[in-house]
């Protein structure tokens, strides 16, 4: 096993006992107990995959809501720009007020400094392939698909909302058909265990159902997105529940 690979395997299981059981080792860095900031918007499907993580971690958080379409975007002030210089959800304040984007990044702090229970398997393998359906989704197919082209198709290029929508469906269509191919048996998309594959899988399918993209081709990712939205954790993430939801 890679070095690199076996420092993180030995991280994970660094634990202190408390009277309670086993918890995570502190670092240096916030506790489970101390709140962190989520910049967000609620049909954010990249700000959707990091109050997942946060809620299946047990970690509190304030949301600081970020509208991506009135007045121009909200993400677009210089108060903003001040944050994030991209101009992008998510946005992770912790408490000591350093500051985090992409949410896969996020994901991944999250993931080592408060490792259970754990976002990705403890085998190399299938770590990869893991990684790889969560960057297929983040990396391919959620950003054809983000606010900032959309509206670029529309106000720059001219086209109308049928075009636009048939440019959705069809990005979603085709990296559906790979992500298909991929998910192994279930419940999860890699198994038995959730894992950052199905933190990206699921705001992708609420996403393609919003725009009425049709799933009856995909049977395994539909049965992915079901048995996530059994766990309290998703459940609460959903858009709906936000409180800047409208």
């Amino acid at each position: 096993m890679k070095l690199i690979e076996r420092d993180r395997l030995s991280l994970r299981h660094q634990r202190t006992v408390s009277p309670t059981g086993v918890v995570p080792v502190r670092l240096r860095h916030a506790s489970r107990g101390q709140s962190v900031k989520l910049f967000s918007y609620f049909r954010s499907s990249a700000a959707y995959r990091v109050r997942i993580a946060l809620n299946l971690k047990g970690l509190p958080y304030h949301t600081v809501p970020i509208h991506l379409t009135k007045d121009g975007g909200r993400q677009h002030t210089s108060e903003f720009r001040a944050i994030n210089p991209q101009s992008r959800v998510p946005v992770l304040e912790l408490s000591t007020g350093e500051i985090l984007t992409q949410s896969l990044a996020i994901i991944e702090y999250l993931d080592e400094i408060h490792p259970e229970p754990p976002l990705l398997p403890s085998d190399p393998l299938a770590r990869a392939k893991s990684r790889a359906i969560a960057q297929m989704i983040a990396c391919d197919i959620h950003p054809l698909n983000n606010t900032s082209p959309l509206r670029y198709i529309k106000r720059r290029l001219r086209h109308e909302q049928p075009d636009i929508d048939a440019w959705y469906h069809h990005w979603i269509i085709e990296g559906f058909t790979a992500l298909e191919k991929l998910i192994e048996p279930g419940p999860y998309a890699c198994g038995s265990q959730v894992t950052v594959a199905d933190i990206c899988l699921v705001p992708q399918v609420a996403n393609a159902r919003r725009f009425k993209v049709p799933l009856d081709k995909f049977p395994k990712i539909v049965a992915v997105d079901a048995a996530c939205m059994k766990l309290p954790a998703f459940d609460k993430a959903r858009p709906e529940n936000q409180p800047d939801a409208e």
